[in-house]
Protein backbone atom coordinates (compact mmCIF):
# COMPACT_ATOMS: atom_id res chain seq x y z
CA UNK A 1 0.00 0.00 0.00
CA UNK A 2 1.27 3.48 -0.79
CA UNK A 3 2.37 5.55 2.20
CA UNK A 4 -0.45 8.10 2.48
CA UNK A 5 1.74 10.28 4.69
CA UNK A 6 4.07 11.00 1.80
CA UNK A 7 2.89 14.07 -0.20
CA UNK A 8 4.51 12.75 -3.37
CA UNK A 9 2.74 9.42 -2.92
CA UNK A 10 -0.60 11.18 -2.51
CA UNK A 11 0.01 13.18 -5.69
CA UNK A 12 0.96 9.99 -7.56
CA UNK A 13 -2.21 8.27 -6.36
CA UNK A 14 -4.33 11.23 -7.44
CA UNK A 15 -2.76 11.31 -10.89
CA UNK A 16 -3.28 7.56 -11.28
CA UNK A 17 -6.97 7.97 -10.48
CA UNK A 18 -7.30 10.82 -12.99
CA UNK A 19 -5.48 8.97 -15.76
CA UNK A 20 -7.69 7.19 -18.31
CA UNK A 21 -7.72 3.41 -18.05
CA UNK A 22 -5.21 1.56 -20.18
CA UNK A 23 -6.59 0.17 -23.42
CA UNK A 24 -7.15 -3.55 -23.17
CA UNK A 25 -5.12 -5.98 -25.26
CA UNK A 26 -6.70 -6.60 -28.67
CA UNK A 27 -6.10 -9.31 -31.24
CA UNK A 28 -5.78 -7.23 -34.40
CA UNK A 29 -5.93 -10.33 -36.62
CA UNK A 30 -9.19 -11.82 -35.37
CA UNK A 31 -12.03 -9.40 -36.13
CA UNK A 32 -13.38 -7.72 -39.27
CA UNK A 33 -13.58 -4.28 -37.64
CA UNK A 34 -12.53 -2.30 -34.59
CA UNK A 35 -13.58 0.92 -32.85
CA UNK A 36 -10.74 3.05 -31.47
CA UNK A 37 -11.76 5.59 -28.82
CA UNK A 38 -9.90 7.93 -26.53
CA UNK A 39 -9.85 5.52 -23.59
CA UNK A 40 -10.48 2.10 -25.11
CA UNK A 41 -10.47 0.00 -28.24
CA UNK A 42 -12.93 -2.78 -28.91
CA UNK A 43 -13.30 -5.46 -31.54
CA UNK A 44 -16.45 -5.64 -33.66
CA UNK A 45 -17.43 -9.22 -34.38
CA UNK A 46 -19.63 -8.41 -37.37
CA UNK A 47 -19.15 -5.64 -39.92
CA UNK A 48 -22.61 -4.31 -40.72
CA UNK A 49 -22.78 -3.06 -44.30
CA UNK A 50 -25.22 -3.24 -47.21
CA UNK A 51 -24.41 -5.23 -50.31
CA UNK A 52 -22.56 -3.19 -52.91
CA UNK A 53 -25.37 -3.94 -55.37
CA UNK A 54 -27.78 -2.00 -53.15
CA UNK A 55 -25.75 1.20 -53.29
CA UNK A 56 -27.34 3.01 -56.25
CA UNK A 57 -26.81 6.43 -57.78
CA UNK A 58 -23.09 6.49 -56.92
CA UNK A 59 -21.71 4.12 -59.56
CA UNK A 60 -18.57 6.10 -60.40
CA UNK A 61 -17.74 6.71 -56.74
CA UNK A 62 -18.37 3.06 -55.94
CA UNK A 63 -16.04 1.79 -58.64
CA UNK A 64 -13.17 3.99 -57.46
CA UNK A 65 -13.54 3.18 -53.77
CA UNK A 66 -14.01 -0.57 -54.28
CA UNK A 67 -10.95 -0.75 -56.55
CA UNK A 68 -8.78 1.17 -54.09
CA UNK A 69 -9.86 -0.89 -51.07
CA UNK A 70 -9.25 -4.11 -53.01
CA UNK A 71 -5.72 -2.96 -53.85
CA UNK A 72 -5.06 -2.34 -50.16
CA UNK A 73 -6.40 -5.78 -49.25
CA UNK A 74 -4.09 -7.35 -51.83
CA UNK A 75 -1.07 -5.53 -50.43
CA UNK A 76 -0.74 -3.32 -53.51
CA UNK A 77 -0.22 0.44 -53.64
CA UNK A 78 -3.40 2.21 -52.54
CA UNK A 79 -4.50 5.78 -51.86
CA UNK A 80 -5.69 7.58 -48.78
CA UNK A 81 -9.28 8.62 -49.53
CA UNK A 82 -11.41 11.67 -48.83
CA UNK A 83 -15.12 11.16 -49.46
CA UNK A 84 -16.86 14.51 -49.28
CA UNK A 85 -20.18 16.08 -50.15
CA UNK A 86 -23.89 15.80 -49.56
CA UNK A 87 -25.19 14.22 -46.37
CA UNK A 88 -26.81 10.82 -46.53
CA UNK A 89 -25.44 9.81 -49.93
CA UNK A 90 -23.68 6.65 -48.77
CA UNK A 91 -20.12 7.75 -48.07
CA UNK A 92 -19.73 5.75 -44.86
CA UNK A 93 -21.84 2.83 -46.10
CA UNK A 94 -19.69 2.58 -49.24
CA UNK A 95 -16.50 2.33 -47.20
CA UNK A 96 -17.93 -0.38 -44.96
CA UNK A 97 -19.34 -2.32 -47.91
CA UNK A 98 -16.06 -2.10 -49.81
CA UNK A 99 -14.09 -3.48 -46.87
CA UNK A 100 -16.64 -6.27 -46.35
CA UNK A 101 -16.42 -7.21 -50.02
CA UNK A 102 -12.61 -7.27 -49.88
CA UNK A 103 -12.70 -9.41 -46.74
CA UNK A 104 -14.87 -11.99 -48.45
CA UNK A 105 -12.59 -12.16 -51.47
CA UNK A 106 -9.33 -12.19 -49.53
CA UNK A 107 -10.24 -14.08 -46.35
CA UNK A 108 -9.99 -11.25 -43.85
CA UNK A 109 -6.74 -9.78 -45.19
CA UNK A 110 -8.05 -6.29 -44.38
CA UNK A 111 -9.86 -4.81 -41.38
CA UNK A 112 -11.72 -1.55 -40.82
CA UNK A 113 -10.72 0.58 -37.81
CA UNK A 114 -13.12 3.42 -37.04
CA UNK A 115 -11.55 6.20 -34.99
CA UNK A 116 -13.58 8.60 -32.88
CA UNK A 117 -12.68 12.24 -33.49
CA UNK A 118 -11.76 12.77 -29.84
CA UNK A 119 -9.16 10.00 -30.24
CA UNK A 120 -7.27 11.80 -33.04
CA UNK A 121 -4.41 12.79 -30.70
CA UNK A 122 -3.78 9.06 -30.15
CA UNK A 123 -3.79 8.11 -33.81
CA UNK A 124 0.00 7.98 -34.00
CA UNK A 125 -0.01 5.36 -31.23
CA UNK A 126 -2.56 3.36 -33.19
CA UNK A 127 -0.34 3.50 -36.27
CA UNK A 128 2.53 2.11 -34.22
CA UNK A 129 0.43 -0.89 -33.21
CA UNK A 130 -1.09 -1.54 -36.63
CA UNK A 131 2.24 -1.24 -38.40
CA UNK A 132 3.52 -4.34 -36.60
CA UNK A 133 0.57 -6.51 -37.68
CA UNK A 134 0.58 -8.92 -40.63
CA UNK A 135 -2.64 -7.47 -41.99
CA UNK A 136 -3.86 -4.42 -43.88
CA UNK A 137 -6.05 -1.78 -42.23
CA UNK A 138 -8.33 0.98 -43.45
CA UNK A 139 -8.47 3.58 -40.69
CA UNK A 140 -11.81 5.35 -40.96
CA UNK A 141 -12.54 8.88 -39.69
CA UNK A 142 -16.25 9.52 -40.12
CA UNK A 143 -17.79 12.97 -40.55
CA UNK A 144 -14.50 14.73 -39.87
CA UNK A 145 -14.39 18.50 -39.61
CA UNK A 146 -12.10 21.06 -37.99
CA UNK A 147 -13.10 24.49 -36.73
CA UNK A 148 -11.02 27.60 -37.32
CA UNK A 149 -9.73 27.56 -33.74
CA UNK A 150 -8.35 24.03 -34.19
CA UNK A 151 -4.89 24.46 -35.64
CA UNK A 152 -3.31 21.22 -34.43
CA UNK A 153 -5.88 18.84 -35.98
CA UNK A 154 -5.26 19.85 -39.62
CA UNK A 155 -1.50 19.90 -39.05
CA UNK A 156 -1.57 16.38 -37.63
CA UNK A 157 -3.65 15.15 -40.54
CA UNK A 158 -1.16 16.64 -43.01
CA UNK A 159 1.70 14.92 -41.19
CA UNK A 160 -0.05 11.55 -41.26
CA UNK A 161 -0.69 11.88 -44.99
CA UNK A 162 2.60 13.37 -46.13
CA UNK A 163 5.04 10.75 -44.90
CA UNK A 164 6.47 12.61 -41.90
CA UNK A 165 7.82 10.89 -38.81
CA UNK A 166 4.21 10.30 -37.61
CA UNK A 167 2.90 9.05 -40.96
CA UNK A 168 0.75 5.96 -41.16
CA UNK A 169 2.67 2.75 -41.97
CA UNK A 170 2.61 1.02 -45.33
CA UNK A 171 -0.11 -1.47 -44.39
CA UNK A 172 -2.48 1.32 -43.29
CA UNK A 173 -4.47 3.83 -45.31
CA UNK A 174 -6.77 6.60 -44.14
CA UNK A 175 -10.35 7.05 -45.29
CA UNK A 176 -12.09 10.26 -44.23
CA UNK A 177 -15.69 11.30 -44.80
CA UNK A 178 -16.66 14.95 -44.53
CA UNK A 179 -19.48 17.20 -45.61
CA UNK A 180 -16.89 19.77 -46.69
CA UNK A 181 -14.28 19.18 -49.34
CA UNK A 182 -11.82 21.40 -47.46
CA UNK A 183 -12.58 19.58 -44.16
CA UNK A 184 -11.83 22.90 -42.41
CA UNK A 185 -14.63 25.46 -42.20
CA UNK A 186 -14.52 28.27 -44.79
CA UNK A 187 -16.14 31.68 -44.59
CA UNK A 188 -17.20 34.28 -47.13
CA UNK A 189 -14.76 36.77 -45.59
CA UNK A 190 -11.89 34.68 -46.94
CA UNK A 191 -13.06 35.48 -50.46
CA UNK A 192 -13.22 39.22 -49.68
CA UNK A 193 -9.77 39.68 -48.19
CA UNK A 194 -8.11 42.38 -50.36
CA UNK A 195 -4.61 41.07 -49.54
CA UNK A 196 -3.89 37.72 -51.22
CA UNK A 197 -7.58 36.75 -51.22
CA UNK A 198 -6.87 33.19 -52.35
CA UNK A 199 -4.21 32.35 -49.77
CA UNK A 200 -6.51 31.35 -46.91
CA UNK A 201 -8.79 29.36 -49.19
CA UNK A 202 -5.93 27.60 -50.94
CA UNK A 203 -4.30 26.68 -47.63
CA UNK A 204 -7.45 24.95 -46.46
CA UNK A 205 -8.03 23.18 -49.76
CA UNK A 206 -4.41 22.03 -49.64
CA UNK A 207 -5.35 19.69 -46.82
CA UNK A 208 -7.81 17.91 -49.10
CA UNK A 209 -5.17 17.75 -51.80
CA UNK A 210 -3.00 15.54 -49.56
CA UNK A 211 -5.38 12.65 -50.20
CA UNK A 212 -4.49 10.59 -53.23
CA UNK A 213 -8.18 10.12 -53.93
CA UNK A 214 -10.80 12.82 -53.36
CA UNK A 215 -14.33 11.81 -54.33
CA UNK A 216 -17.38 14.06 -54.31
CA UNK A 217 -20.93 12.92 -53.51
CA UNK A 218 -23.76 15.11 -54.73
CA UNK A 219 -27.47 15.53 -54.19
CA UNK A 220 -29.67 12.62 -55.20
CA UNK A 221 -31.71 12.89 -58.41
CA UNK A 222 -35.31 11.73 -58.25
CA UNK A 223 -34.70 8.68 -60.45
CA UNK A 224 -31.72 7.64 -58.31
CA UNK A 225 -33.76 8.07 -55.14
CA UNK A 226 -36.50 5.82 -56.51
CA UNK A 227 -33.92 3.32 -57.76
CA UNK A 228 -32.42 3.06 -54.28
CA UNK A 229 -35.84 2.42 -52.77
CA UNK A 230 -36.64 -0.18 -55.42
CA UNK A 231 -33.40 -2.05 -54.75
CA UNK A 232 -33.91 -2.18 -50.99
CA UNK A 233 -37.62 -3.00 -51.28
CA UNK A 234 -36.89 -5.85 -53.67
CA UNK A 235 -34.13 -7.16 -51.39
CA UNK A 236 -36.51 -7.31 -48.44
CA UNK A 237 -39.67 -8.29 -50.30
CA UNK A 238 -41.55 -5.07 -49.59
CA UNK A 239 -44.29 -3.47 -51.67
CA UNK A 240 -43.96 0.25 -52.33
CA UNK A 241 -45.62 3.07 -54.23
CA UNK A 242 -43.81 5.72 -56.26
CA UNK A 243 -46.13 8.57 -55.25
CA UNK A 244 -45.88 7.60 -51.60
CA UNK A 245 -42.08 7.46 -51.82
CA UNK A 246 -41.93 10.94 -53.34
CA UNK A 247 -44.28 12.30 -50.72
CA UNK A 248 -41.99 10.83 -48.05
CA UNK A 249 -39.02 12.72 -49.51
CA UNK A 250 -41.00 15.96 -49.60
CA UNK A 251 -41.91 15.60 -45.96
CA UNK A 252 -38.26 14.88 -45.14
CA UNK A 253 -37.13 17.96 -47.04
CA UNK A 254 -34.96 16.29 -49.65
CA UNK A 255 -33.81 13.13 -51.41
CA UNK A 256 -30.80 11.04 -50.44
CA UNK A 257 -29.80 7.45 -49.90
CA UNK A 258 -30.44 7.93 -46.19
CA UNK A 259 -33.96 9.24 -46.78
CA UNK A 260 -34.60 6.32 -49.14
CA UNK A 261 -33.50 3.83 -46.48
CA UNK A 262 -35.67 5.55 -43.88
CA UNK A 263 -38.63 5.10 -46.22
CA UNK A 264 -37.81 1.39 -46.53
CA UNK A 265 -37.75 1.15 -42.73
CA UNK A 266 -41.18 2.79 -42.73
CA UNK A 267 -42.43 0.24 -45.26
CA UNK A 268 -41.18 -2.62 -43.13
CA UNK A 269 -42.83 -1.14 -40.07
CA UNK A 270 -46.16 -0.79 -41.88
CA UNK A 271 -45.93 -4.41 -42.97
CA UNK A 272 -45.07 -5.63 -39.48
CA UNK A 273 -41.64 -6.75 -40.60
CA UNK A 274 -38.11 -6.43 -39.25
CA UNK A 275 -35.03 -5.56 -41.27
Amino acid sequence: MTDQGDPLARIADALERLAPPARESIDWLASPAYVFGRDRVRAVDRLDAPSLDLLRGIDEQKERVVTNVMRLAQGHAAHDMLLWGSRGMGKSALLRSSVLSAQKEHCGAIALVQVAQEALPDLTDLFGVLGSQDRRFLVFLDDLGFEDVDGSGPRQLRSWLEGGVEARPGNVRLAVTSNRRAIVARHQSEQDDPVNPRDAVDDKLALADRFGMSIGFHNCAQDDYLDIIGAYANEHGLEWDRADALEWSRRRGGRSGRVAWQYVVELAGRAGRTL
